[in-house]
Order: C-alpha cells, then structure tokens, then sequence
C-alpha cells in the first residue's frame, strides 16, 4: 500500500512540474493574447499588466480589416495546398525507385540526393533568383510551387527508409498477379506508407504557411502577397501597432495550432515508426 502511494504522489508530482514546465513556455502566447487585448498606450504601461484593464476585442476587427488581411490568407492557402499535392506527387515516385527498383548508378544518385540536404537555403537563393529571371518567373507563383514537384530531400530520404521497412514479398506477388511498377505503388506501397505521408502533409503545411524570406524575394504585386509578408504591414514607418499586430499573429498561428491538436497523434506517431523503421 506504501508503495501504491509513494507511485501515485510521485505522479502527482510530475504531473505538477509538467504543468509548470508547460505554463513557462506558453507565456509567451499568453502574453501576446494580453497585448491584442490592449490599447497602444496600455501596451507600454510599467510593470507590465498580463491582464488588460478592459478588453479591446474590436482590435481584431481593425486588424483584419485596415489591410486584406483574408486575401493574404487565400493566397497562403493556395501555396499551402499546391505545394501538399506537389510533395505527395513527387516523393513517393522518387522514394519507391530508390527503395524498390534496381537501376545504373542508384547508390551515386542517392547520395547526390541526400547532399543536397547540406546546402543551406540561402547559399541557393541568388542563383535560383537569376534562373528565375531567366524564365520569367518572378513576381508569379511558380518559384514557391515548382521545386515542390521535384520532392523534397527531406521528404525522399523518410519515404525511403519507410518503404524500406515494407516486405518485397507483396510486391513479388502483386507482380505475379499482372500488377504494373504504379500499380505495386499507389495501391500496395502507399496505403501502407500513411505515417510517413502525415509527416509530408503536416510539415509541408507548415513550411508553407510560415515561409517568408522566399516570398518576400520573389513577390512584388501586393495583391500576391503571403500571410507573413501581410504582417510586415502592420510594422509602419510610423511604429510598430502592436496591439493590432498581435490580434493578426494571434489569427494567423491559430491554423497551425488547431492542426496541431487534431494530428498529434499521427505526427508524433509517423515521427516515431519512421525513426524506429528506418
């Protein structure tokens, strides 16, 4: 019995210090819930007040509306949803040949594939930008949609150590029963590769979603302009609004959170099998 207690107060105690530990690192959400709530001048007062005196819920009408804050979010959502269905295009037929087939020089062109993972975005960014002028490209959509269809490393190299993990013998079969090499792949390979395409989905959605410094380099036209170039706007030459720019970042990650809390499961679990797998 002494040692059921000492178990359930040690839980206890742990669910208490996860609490803590989780309070800490939403203060920072908090305190911009807070500042959305305020007045420009309430925002300055010292001490700082995480509870605003009065509750200024009209700042989210005024931040939604003083720029096309919900056009933003539609072009947003139209790169969201091309580059989703560009990945899921892509990297399964790159994963499956890697993974499945036998070809001339596969072990070189893997490894090519995986260094590319080294180079950082932004050694690429002036050349991308001059091949882009080249085809007229900027100023449009296509530079942020395109490489989407060409798979992302990342991507391919998780795709590949999750079809690895799935016997050959159904593929063997399906080959005895007449089925083709797209055939083994979208009907055998792919249903059982769920995990892995949540984890496509889910961090395709968010890269895109989040994604500034590309769009700011290859968008002029204002009406083309992203959710997180959007925000700039409320960073006047006259001072920051902060009450307004809170209010609209308080929108724009609320997407991203809700997501979050109906995929955790499937996020942290397809994370999991692919480590464990691969």
């Amino acid at each position: 019995m002494k040692i059921k207690q000492l178990l359930s107060i040690r839980n206890i105690l742990l669910y208490l210090l996860m609490i803590v530990i989780s309070l800490i690192f939403m203060i920072p959400l908090i305190w911009m819930i807070s500042t959305s709530l305020k007045t420009q001048f309430e925002v300055f007062t010292w001490p700082p007040k995480f509870i605003p005196t009065i509750a200024h819920w009209e700042n989210y009408r005024i931040a939604l509306t003083k720029y096309p804050f919900f056009k933003f979010v539609t072009n947003t959502s139209l790169l969201v949803v091309l580059n989703i269905a560009g990945e899921l295009l892509s990297v399964p037929l790159v994963a499956y040949g890697f993974a499945r087939l036998r070809f001339k020089f596969k072990d070189t062109l893997f490894i090519l594939m995986v260094a590319t993972m080294i180079l950082p975005l932004q050694i690429k960014l002036i050349p991308l930008y001059v091949l882009y002028s080249k085809l007229d490209w900027i100023d449009t959509y296509l530079p942020l949609v395109i490489p989407s269809l060409f798979g992302n490393p990342f991507f391919i190299f998780l795709m590949i150590q999750y079809m690895k993990t799935i016997p050959k013998d159904l593929d063997d079969a399906a080959r005895i029963d007449g089925a083709g090499t797209f055939t083994i792949l979208y009907q055998i390979i792919l249903p059982l590769c769920k995990p892995a395409l949540t984890v496509i989905i889910i961090y395709t959605f968010l890269w895109s979603w989040n994604a500034f410094l590309e769009p700011l380099i290859y968008l002029r036209d204002y009406s083309k302009y992203t959710i997180q170039l959007g925000l700039q706007m409320y960073q006047g030459y006259s001072g920051v609004e902060w009450n307004l720019y809170m209010a609209a970042t308080l929108v724009t990650i609320l997407p991203i959170l809700i997501l979050y809390f109906f995929v955790q499961k499937s996020l942290i679990g397809g994370i999991a099998s692919v480590g464990i797998k691969g």
